[in-house]
């Protein structure tokens, strides 16, 4: 069974059980501070996970592609990958963990689904602590579809229950693996026994408590479950390889890797690793342009991610002695194994394919650059007797100048030197640290992240969209935004910087309509409708059938100040948004600036 086999199966089987299709969305999240990518399937159906209504009703299925940062140092090994694709299922609501059990059990062992053989399938549930009771539930539901009591492992919060953070929705989860060892598993192997030859394929959470706070779980009145399975790892596990690599998903990006370096993947452990960092991360970097709301590389945020991923992937090709430009070449490989499942890929291959090259040039000139400086720093460490550059004079290097520590230890080497790798390491493990805690907690992505404050900042983002498009066009189009509980960030696109004039008249337009106290409505219709009623439709083709279309003002022709397809949440009445105040504009990127603002005061929201 090939991926896209399996990604049409999955969605076929939940159809059946009276899902509706909703189409996977951006990497990029929007208004959600506390990722930078799109972390997981359920990350952009928050809203609805937290009460708001989906117009599609309370049993959803997708397909949906996910960054995750937090591994990219561990990507290499045969497993680990920074971009992969999540086959969901969604309750809001509707049913809970005997139906979600039987679900996940009938596809994966039903011959006329995945067929898998249900002796080499395990499960782990919640073990229960001192907030929360062990999950017999979902224990009892598992042993009604035939799972042995040896093949259930009662595992600690830590490996199977969810939290959104400190406080919020909650719940304990039940994690599905597959024997990947030799034969069949011996009688009473499961994950609690043998963590090694288990592999996790699957993660259903129950969302069944609100945490109060450390002490206090409130069974929540409407439950809901979300489910994950990743395609690559349940792919590998079908066609029997011990590698996602080995898989169609990988092979024709390797086979173009291969051709390039004149290296047969399969034949050196260390080139190997070099070859699954190149296919990854280029893949992935292709997945980040090609996205409807995609990024460019820079020194921040979503885009310093990608400029790390394009970097090392061309220092691995360099590795393997590709001198030329390369990036290119393997984007067109990624761009035609997945243009089906993602057409956005084919639509903006030009702009995927210009955008490596630029950043890959970059990075050979980045080389020279650092490569100069070492000679600058030269006259100085012949002055150290011992002959050894610090990690710290190292990983600067690095850090600052893109330049990797193997051609240090080159250039070190020709003057004599040796260079403190475990300091190197050390210094970097720090910096690694950093960049993790702003993951920290964050897989699930967003749930904590929901106040009344972002929601009034959510409903002013639209306001702000309509005033720009008075003021400076119909040229101007959300790029994105990202909202928090102290500010808003809205790119749009737009060739020159806003004079002040400009951005007074936006400012006032927005505040104008505030102190009108216009009403905010929602209706349900179909794209189609709700485009022929005037409603903006950013990045369209990713809607579901049904929409929610959001109306400021009084719903009937030309009496409205605006209309948009958005999931929401929003206010009732403009009045509750407040004052609102345009703190700075600037350039994002090319053709695309961003504006930066606050709100204050505003009447409270009504009670739900």
């Amino acid at each position: 069974m090939t991926a896209n086999e399996l990604r049409s199966k999955y969605i076929e089987f939940f159809k059946s059980k009276n899902h509706a299709e909703i189409s996977g969305q951006s990497l990029i999240p929007e208004n959600d501070p506390s990722v930078l990518f799109t972390t997981a399937g359920m990350h952009p159906l928050v809203p609805y996970l937290l009460g708001e209504k989906h117009p599609s009703g309370t049993r959803l299925t997708d397909y949906q592609k996910c960054v995750r940062t937090g591994d990219i140092d561990e990507v290499g090994d045969p497993s680990h990958l920074t971009c992969f694709e999540m086959l969901g299922n969604w309750s809001l609501g509707d049913y809970f963990k005997k139906e979600s059990i039987g679900f996940s059990y009938e596809f994966l062992t039903s011959p006329k689904w995945l067929g898998l053989d249900p002796r080499k399938i395990s499960v782990t549930v919640f073990a229960g602590d001192d907030n929360a009771p062990r999950d017999e539930e979902a224990a009892g539901y598992w042993k009604e579809n035939g799972m042995p009591e040896d093949k259930i492992a009662y595992l600690p919060a830590s490996d199977n229950w969810w939290a959104a953070g400190p406080t919020g929705p909650c719940g304990p989860d039940t994690e599905i693996f597959y024997w990947v060892g030799e034969g069949l598993p011996p009688v009473g192997s499961n994950k609690g026994t043998d963590s090694a030859n288990w592999m996790e394929i699957w993660n259903n959470v129950f969302m069944q408590y609100n945490r109060v706070d450390e002490k206090t779980l409130v069974p929540l009145p409407k439950k809901n479950v979300d489910t994950g399975m990743g395609l690559e790892r349940t792919n590998c596990i079908l066609q029997g390889k011990t590698s996602v690599y080995l898989t169609e998903v990988f092979q024709p990006i390797i086979q173009k890797i291969e051709a390039l370096s004149d290296y047969k993947y399969g034949t050196d452990d260390e080139k190997d690793k070099s070859v699954r960092i190149i296919a990854d991360h280029s893949r992935a970097s292709v997945f980040i342009l090609g996205d409807q709301k995609g990024v460019s590389p820079s020194n921040v945020g979503a885009g310093y991610v990608l400029r790390r991923l394009i970097r090392r992937a061309v220092r691995h090709g360099m590795k393997l002695g590709i001198e030329k430009e390369f990036l290119a070449e393997i984007a067109a490989s990624v761009i035609d194994n997945f243009k089906i499942a993602y057409p956005e890929l084919s639509t903006n291959a030009d702009k995927i394919k210009s955008e490596l090259t630029a950043e890959e040039n970059k990075f050979r000139l980045t080389l020279k650059k650092g490569e100069a400086e070492f000679q600058k720093l030269l006259p100085n460490l012949m002055k150290n007797p011992k002959k050894i550059i610090s990690g710290k004079v190292a990983y600067n290097l690095y850090e600052t100048f893109g330049f990797p520590v193997e051609l240090t230890q080159e250039l070190g080497a020709e003057n004599g030197f040796t260079v403190d790798l475990e300091g190197f390491k050390e210094a970097e493990k720090k910096h690694q640290e950093a960049s993790k805690s702003l993951d920290a907690g964050k897989a699930k992505g967003g749930l904590a992240e929901q106040s009344d404050v972002t929601t009034k900042y959510h409903t002013a983002t639209h306001l702000l969209q309509q005033a720009l498009v008075d003021v400076l066009g119909d040229q101007v189009a959300q790029k994105g935004s990202n909202i928090n509980n102290e500010r808003m960030r809205f790119d749009f696109t737009f060739e020159r910087p806003m004079t002040k004039e400009e951005i007074q008249k936006v400012q006032d337009i927005v505040n104008e309509k505030i102190k009108e106290d216009l009403p905010v409505d929602m209706r349900i219709m179909t794209l189609d409708e709700a485009k022929a009623e005037g409603a903006r439709a950013l990045f369209s083709n990713k809607y579901g059938e049904q929409v929610k279309v959001y109306t400021i003002g009084r719903d009937v022709k030309n009496d409205w100040f605006s209309k948009e397809v958005c999931g929401g949440p929003h206010v009732q009445h403009t009045a509750q948004i407040g004052e609102f105040k345009i703190e700075k504009e600037q350039s994002s990127s090319a053709g695309v600036r961003r504006i930066r603002a606050t709100i204050s005061g505003g009447l409270p929201l009504d009670p739900q």
